[in-house]
């Protein structure tokens, strides 16, 4: 396990138990059979919380499954935290409701008892910075995916909220002042014949992550550094290209996009 997990979920409950439930809420049959191993782990805390953690990008997403499904399961509150967002989304469930906390994950963490991992690193230690999300949606226009955006919002969206830009490859799927979140998923579900290619990645590129979606469904992933136990189809290029700079460029995704100030 990583010193640094991207999700985690902080429940109530005992240890194994909480591991058989997350393991059936995230693995299918299939990967149960193939006998693959669960992309997370149990950290047990000191009081009556416990930390389920992943490094696994491709799994973003289900911490929150998991925690609305445990919140129905215990009278407390149940937290997921999701590291990939700039900022970091912090999630109190109760009774399979959310709300979401204006409150760091490293602090909530220990003040239940349960310090996820790399909270301790020294203070001379350089700050981690969160990945960010970037999509290209082929076949889809600007003003089609804001459209859909704000009706799954519910609301209109704040001006710049996301970055919406048409270009020759299709639809370049960003945000100037917050991650875009699930937002590949919702469209990708909303416009079923379209191809979106959703990269996740760290300023260096050094975390590369490519997942290819029609219909709203998983289809492939490219991921560097490999993932050990993919849940769908490992690629190793992404139109043609197989180094994180190329296939940017073939995507037309500015790298610079990646960055943070």
């Amino acid at each position: 396990m990583s010193l640094w997990p991207l999700w985690a979920v902080l429940t109530p409950g005992e240890p194994a138990r909480l591991e058989s439930r997350a393991r059936a809420i995230v693995m299918t049959e299939e990967d149960e059979e193939d006998g693959k191993e669960p992309p997370f782990e149990i950290i047990p805390g000191s009081g009556r919380y416990h930390a389920i953690v992943s490094t696994e990008p491709s799994y973003v997403g289900a911490e929150m499954q998991i925690a609305e499904t445990l919140s129905l399961e215990c009278d407390e509150p149940v937290y997921s935290i999701e590291r990939t967002n700039d900022p970091w989304t912090v999630m109190s469930w109760r009774n399979g409701a959310l709300d979401v906390l204006d409150v760091g994950p490293e602090a909530l963490a220990k003040s239940l008892g349960c310090p996820l991992p790399g909270s301790e690193e020294s203070s001379d230690s350089p700050p981690r910075k969160p990945l960010r999300k970037v999509a290209l949606v082929e076949g889809v226009r600007a003003q089609e995916a804001h459209r859909v955006l704000e009706e799954d919002a519910g609301e209109p969206l704040p001006p710049g909220y996301y970055r919406l830009e048409d270009t020759p490859r299709g639809l370049l799927l960003a945000s100037c002042t917050a991650d875009i979140g699930y937002a590949d998923m919702t469209v990708s579900e909303r416009f079923p014949l379209a191809t979106v290619y959703a990269v996740i990645a760290s300023p260096g590129l050094d975390i590369f992550f490519v997942t290819v979606r029609r219909g709203g469904a998983r289809i492939a992933q490219l991921t560097q550094p490999p993932d050990e136990f993919p849940p769908v189809p490992e690629v190793s290029e992404i139109k043609g290209e197989r180094s994180p700079e190329r296939i940017l460029a073939a995507l037309g995704i500015p790298a610079e996009w990646f960055m943070h100030e």
